[in-house]
């Protein structure tokens, strides 16, 4: 009969909803049901039969590398147009690359996993404080922002902090990382603020071009906190994305989970000590009207961890920007390039991505001309 329900999947539904709803409300997140001693997934994490054949049948783990660019002697003119070459290379090709050498000393790094680390395993009443689902929070303590839109939800926690262009005051922030969230985040603004100097060069652009679009005002930054998966074939720490903003810088532990997808297989991303994973967002494909590729990229689950990352996301300005519109950069179009991409309003843009499951999400699709 066109239009009966189906009583079948409209009771699975309201199960798993009343499921999230419950480990929603613990308020203690991936590392509380670790701590409760289970031995099996709650099936809110567990992804379905179907994903789980195609991971089978298509998504053999291939044998390749991320491109590897040393930034020393970036000052130096024949230097720098070396590096921005292989940045060239690196986001035509893949939208992925890893930097050394890139200013922010490792024993900073090493702090600011700590940080995230000494967060977490504060005692639950003291984190409780901190989650939320108000994405007008600057300091947020969640599992999934979008744990009730998301058809699987990931096996991580995340403490998201925004920071503004003009920071945000320290009281805000939890104790066991208040300061080096702080530091950190000033060197990683200056690191932005370099890449987007070779990344504007590498688009034929005057170095500042990209900064001068408030490309760099004010960053997100998410620390993730995935805890050892007792059945990590059957979860996934993050699903298959792509990043919304301009570019993505992370830092991570020694343990393996990240991949990028490269010539329609997974690729392992293995940490380097030292090293600093960046990645172009949506919105970069979108200014370079296609020349940088955004790529795909997935977390998998781990039966060892906890594995710990800080991806601080540059997605133009955090706060009074919803007006604010991108799109393909006028100086690199023409008849031979005409724009691929409609204009995006920045706060229609940001809102059509929170409300929609990450695992759902269909990136530019929605803006392709």
């Amino acid at each position: 009969m066109a239009g009966a329900i189906n009583f079948s999947e409209a009771n699975h539904q309201n199960e798993r909803s009343e499921m999230l709803k419950a480990f929603d409300a613990t308020k203690s997140g991936v590392k509380g049901l670790i701590g409760s001693g289970l031995s099996k997934i709650p099936q809110i994490f567990a992804r379905s039969s179907d994903e789980l054949a195609h991971e089978l049948t298509h998504n053999k783990t291939a044998q390749a590398e991320v491109p590897l660019i040393d930034l020393t002697g970036i000052c130096d003119p024949e230097r720098r147009d070396r590096i921005v070459e292989e940045v060239r290379i690196a986001s035509e090709t893949w939208g992925f690359f890893q930097v050394t050498n890139h200013g922010i000393p490792q024993i900073i790094i090493d702090e600011m996993i700590d940080g995230v680390n000494k967060f977490n395993d504060m005692a639950a009443e003291e984190k409780e404080k901190y989650y939320t689902r108000d994405l007008r929070r600057r300091v947020r303590f969640n599992t999934n922002f979008d744990l009730f839109n998301s058809k699987t939800a990931n096996w991580r926690d995340t403490l998201g902090i925004s920071f503004a262009a003009d920071g945000i005051p320290s009281d805000e922030l939890p104790a066991p990382c208040r300061e080096i969230a702080l530091n950190y985040s000033k060197h990683v603004v200056i690191l932005g603020e370099i890449l987007l100097e070779l990344l504007s060069e590498a688009l034929g652009l005057k170095p500042d071009y990209l900064k001068s679009m408030k490309c760099a005002n004010g960053h997100l930054m998410n620390c993730h906190y995935y805890p050892a998966c007792p059945e990590p074939e059957l979860a996934v720490g993050t699903a298959k994305h792509s990043d919304i903003g301009f570019i993505t810088i992370l830092a991570q532990n020694e343990i393996d989970g990240l991949q990028v997808m490269y010539r329609d297989q997974w690729i392992d991303v293995h940490p380097l000590r030292g090293g600093l994973i960046v990645n172009n967002g949506d919105l970069l494909q979108v200014l370079s009207n296609g020349k940088f590729i955004s790529n795909k990229h997935r977390v998998v689950a781990n039966n060892i961890g906890p594995r710990i990352s800080v991806a601080c996301f540059f997605s133009g300005p955090l706060l009074n920007g919803e007006g604010m519109c991108y799109g393909p950069i006028e100086e690199l179009l023409s008849e031979e390039n005409p724009p691929k991409y409609r204009e995006i309003v920045f706060g229609e843009y940001v809102l059509k991505f929170t409300k929609i499951g990450l695992d759902q999400y269909l990136g530019l699709d929605y803006y392709k001309l």
